[in-house]
């Protein structure tokens, strides 16, 4: 049996070093208490953003088999760029992935789980190509189902050379990017909290796979990209807010 020493040699690089060191075993959670006063706002408004615009209501009423879903899950890397999606569908992919489905008290459920029901991870939209609304970078409010637009312009060639030149996102209709608001998280579960963060952005993830995918579209997520440059784009600090997950969604390209 190897002594703690030697197992400390055994540990190399940081991924392996903060699994280690965020381990949960008994006598290891140690006397931290939550201070209730301190508690990080779960939602996220910008004071003054170019303007808002309300989201027409998701379509949630067309009846679908999951199972028949899981089987055509797919990741799409080629769109249609001329085609055009409508507010509505981006309203029920925005759904998907963080809708409010029900309230109890001072808490809110959403269509994805979140460690604590904390909700650390927030969502901007890169619209290309969505009907009605002007290109550029808006920020998804949960709360008022709405978006705030906070960015104009054309981010497409920026996005795709900070995802390592993933050139699916200059085609595809609108572009997912989820940050997070690590003291939402931190303020409860300390340094293991970034293991949830990442989980809750997984889940929000593949709810936006399945809802995308009952709709006739595609979705590719993109976990390789220059985390500043990603943060400069959608104008975070990269260090209490930063982007965490990336999902090009749109029209599928028919390919031979």
């Amino acid at each position: 049996m190897k002594g703690s020493g030697e197992k400390e040699q055994t540990i190399q690089g940081i991924g392996e070093r903060f699994h280690e060191e965020t381990k949960y075993a008994p006598g290891r959670l140690g006397d931290h208490t939550l201070d209730w006063e301190k508690m990080p706002d779960t939602y996220k408004d910008y004071p003054s953003p170019i303007s808002i615009r309300a989201l027409p209501e998701p379509n949630t009423g067309s009846p679908a088999n999951i199972w028949e879903i899981f089987g055509r899950r797919r990741s799409t890397r080629a769109f249609a760029p001329a085609r055009g999606l409508s507010l509505g569908l981006l309203s029920s992919l925005l759904w998907s992935t963080q809708g409010i489905t029900a309230e109890a008290g001072a808490w809110y459920f959403r269509t994805a789980p979140s460690a604590g029901g904390l909700y650390p991870i927030e969502t901007y939209i890169f619209a290309r190509a969505v009907e009605g609304l002007e290109q550029g970078v808006y920020h998804f409010r949960p709360h008022r189902f709405d978006l705030e637009f906070i960015k104009r312009g054309d981010c497409a060639t920026g996005l795709a050379d900070a995802a390592l030149g993933q050139e699916m996102i200059t085609e595809a209709q609108t572009t997912f990017i989820w940050t997070s608001v690590v003291s939402r998280s931190t303020w409860k579960y300390r340094q293991r909290a970034y293991r949830y963060i990442y989980m809750d952005a997984g889940h929000i993830c593949q709810n936006l796979y399945l809802a995308a995918t009952a709709a006739g579209l595609g979705v590719c997520a993109v976990g390789a990209f220059y985390d500043d440059l990603v943060n400069d784009i959608i104008g975070v600090d990269g260090t209490d807010e930063k982007a965490v997950y990336l999902g090009c969604a749109g029209w599928p390209r028919m390919t031979r």
